[in-house]
């Protein structure tokens, strides 16, 4: 009787200890704005509005829109191809969410990536369907090839936050 007692105890508490990154992941989609600081010329002053859901354990992006804020000759409105993945976790204890975001927008031989590992923001609690206050920051990079946008072989670099554009559920 006692061990019968002791493995219903254990079924009830291993779902608290994981990370439930699958609901997290599915509540980190939505609308984002995000803003780059730093580079040169027509190679700086970008920002950007995107909307994606988050898929899987590994965080596949999938775009329903993107939306550069800025005029900029290094990327033609109609021929951007956005890629990327925003992997999270959840400390079950606090409801914190942290992890990696790695994206990337290409068009006309130019490439704009951002890489981030710091990642904030807070679940409403376990197994939770809503983030907020989210937000991402981290480097970006500009590697072109384009007229106006030519980097060479150094690409142009500088430092961005990405902001979630309100509380996001499913």
């Amino acid at each position: 009787m006692k061990q019968i007692a002791l493995i219903l105890i254990l079924t009830l508490l291993i779902p608290a200890c994981g990370s439930n990154s699958s609901d997290v992941q599915q509540a980190a989609g939505g609308v984002w704005q995000a803003q780059l600081l730093g580079g040169n010329g027509d190679r700086s002053g970008f920002s950007f509005v995107v909307a994606f859901t988050v898929s899987g354990a590994g965080g596949a992006l999938s775009f329903s829109s993107f939306q550069f804020l800025t005029s900029n000759p290094c990327f033609l409105v109609n021929d951007l191809t956005p890629t990327g993945t925003m992997a999270l976790t959840v400390n079950t204890t606090n409801y914190q969410v942290s992890g990696t975001f790695n994206f990337a927008v290409t068009a006309n031989g130019n490439t704009l990536t951002l890489t981030s590992d710091d990642i904030t923001g807070t679940e409403n609690g376990i197994y939770g369907t809503t983030l907020s206050n989210a937000t991402v920051t981290g480097t970006w990079s500009l590697a072109g090839t384009s007229t106006g946008c030519s980097t060479g072989t150094t690409p142009v670099v500088g430092s961005f936050t990405m902001t979630q554009g309100s509380s996001s559920s499913t």
